[in-house]
């Protein structure tokens, strides 16, 4: 009773933010719909998708006025933006307190405390997991796509057009995140912005090594002077010969990374197993003293034996 009373009351809560933030909002919408409304009674099934998705992102940023002015909200969105999601910062709290309810409300339901906790734990991690695989993966594609983007830059250069006439031509020539994050590098250009800081501004959202290495190439090449397009066709070669090494070591150093995964992601799944089949069992380890030392120095061996593995197979190319 009191876990179902405890979810009823969040997700009240969060009701009665949205319906009194958005008064206003719904009461226009009611005045305009008795102009505009659609006699035909035809409607796409496009434009109901949209509209579904639109009333879902007005709910989410309904409720997440409360946290919109908050320091933290503004990294959140940073990250949201590395990782190509199209989500406001106070969004994805939203979401994540949803995920995090959701999680502890069925737990709770189906086997108790304990697994409300993990599955409320889990809620909580997955947005975070999912923003962390999508910049992983972004920053992946954005890497592989340098090589072709240096390569139609020295021949847009050696053919005399200027640096942003070729940026352009890039972002307009290429498709996927790379060609995303140029254009709006030539927006800001175009806003005022001086080329160093726009570039520097690049590096800084994209966050990879690869990209650092050509920006540093021109910005230095801007200062001293020099053949860009004979740089830029250096840094190719050098980009190519770096993905093709990193490859090799992926290959090699395989199982040594799966051992990693294994090593640290089993003992917390098999806790966390135990505590949603059989509580008893598994609460030993945390009621007694003997227990919690027990537990204390196997997640200390755990966390050594991890920290050495990535030593061992990240190695810097």
């Amino acid at each position: 009773m009191i876990a179902a009373c405890s979810g009823i009351t969040g997700i009240s809560l969060f009701w009665g933010l949205y319906l009194l933030l958005t008064e206003n909002r719904r009461k226009m919408t009611e005045r305009i719909k008795k102009y505009t409304k659609d006699h035909s009674g035809h409607h796409s099934d496009e434009n109901q998708r949209r509209k579904g998705r639109m009333k879902v992102k007005n709910i989410l940023r309904a409720a997440g006025k409360i946290f919109a002015s908050r320091s933290f909200t503004k990294k959140v969105e940073e990250e949201l933006s590395k990782a190509g999601i199209p989500l406001r910062g106070e969004e994805f709290i939203v979401l994540n307190i949803i995920s995090f309810l959701a999680g502890s409300v069925a737990g709770l339901f189906t086997r108790g405390i304990g697994a409300g906790m993990v599955f409320g734990a889990l809620g909580m991690a997955f947005p975070y997991l999912l923003v962390k695989r999508r910049k992983r993966k972004r920053l992946e594609k954005i890497n592989s796509e340098i090589s072709d983007c240096l390569t139609v830059m020295t021949n847009s250069l050696r053919a005399g057009y200027s640096l942003q006439q070729t940026m352009d031509l890039v972002s307009n020539e290429m498709t996927g995140p790379l060609a995303m994050e140029l254009k709006k590098t030539i927006r800001e250009i175009n806003f005022g912005t001086p080329t160093e800081k726009a570039l520097s501004n690049l590096a800084a959202h994209v966050e990879s090594e690869d990209v650092d290495l050509m920006i540093t190439a021109v910005l230095i090449q801007r200062q001293i002077g020099g053949n860009l397009a004979e740089i830029l066709d250096n840094i190719s070669y050098t980009l190519r010969e770096r993905i093709r090494i990193k490859g090799e070591i992926k290959t090699l150093t395989a199982q040594g990374r799966i051992s990693g995964l294994i090593i640290g992601f089993m003992p917390p799944a098999i806790f966390a197993l135990l505590l949603v089949i059989n509580p008893s069992y598994i609460s030993v380890l945390i009621q007694s003293k003997t227990g919690f030392f027990i537990m204390l120095g196997g997640v200390l061996s755990e966390l050594f034996g991890v920290i050495m593995i990535r030593k061992i197979v990240n190695i810097e190319v």
